[in-house]
């Protein structure tokens, strides 16, 4: 059984840095693509970036470019979120995705809010 769990978000401060982790299970994940994305209340679920099975960090969204880092450690099943420089339209759940055999898995996402 497929499993995603994020964990890592909370309260940073503007311009504060924060990692969140997705933790996997039930499917070999060194051969998978993991992605991320958030969605902010109101608004739709944007996708933030991706890290390849072999590693490449791609990172889609404009808005966040040269401040989040996507990594992985294929030895603990898990990839991380390195957000730096957080800014107020950060504030959203963020939520790490696979697509296994065609079907999309989702975590139960992590809030992160960022104040002033």
């Amino acid at each position: 059984q497929v499993q995603l769990v994020e964990s890592g978000g909370g309260l940073v401060q503007l311009g504060g840095p924060l990692r969140l982790s997705c933790a996997a299970s039930g499917f070999t994940f060194s051969s998978y693509d993991i992605n991320w994305y958030r969605q902010a209340t109101g608004k739709e679920r944007e996708l933030v970036g991706v890290i390849s099975s072999g590693g490449e960090d791609i990172i889609y969204a404009h808005s966040v470019k040269g401040r989040f880092t996507n990594l992985r450690d294929n030895a603990k099943n898990t990839v991380y979120l390195q957000m730096d420089s957080l800014k107020s339209e950060d504030t959203a759940v963020y939520y790490c995705n696979v697509r296994v055999a065609g079907i999309d898995y989702w975590g139960s996402g992590t809030l992160v809010t960022v104040s002033s």
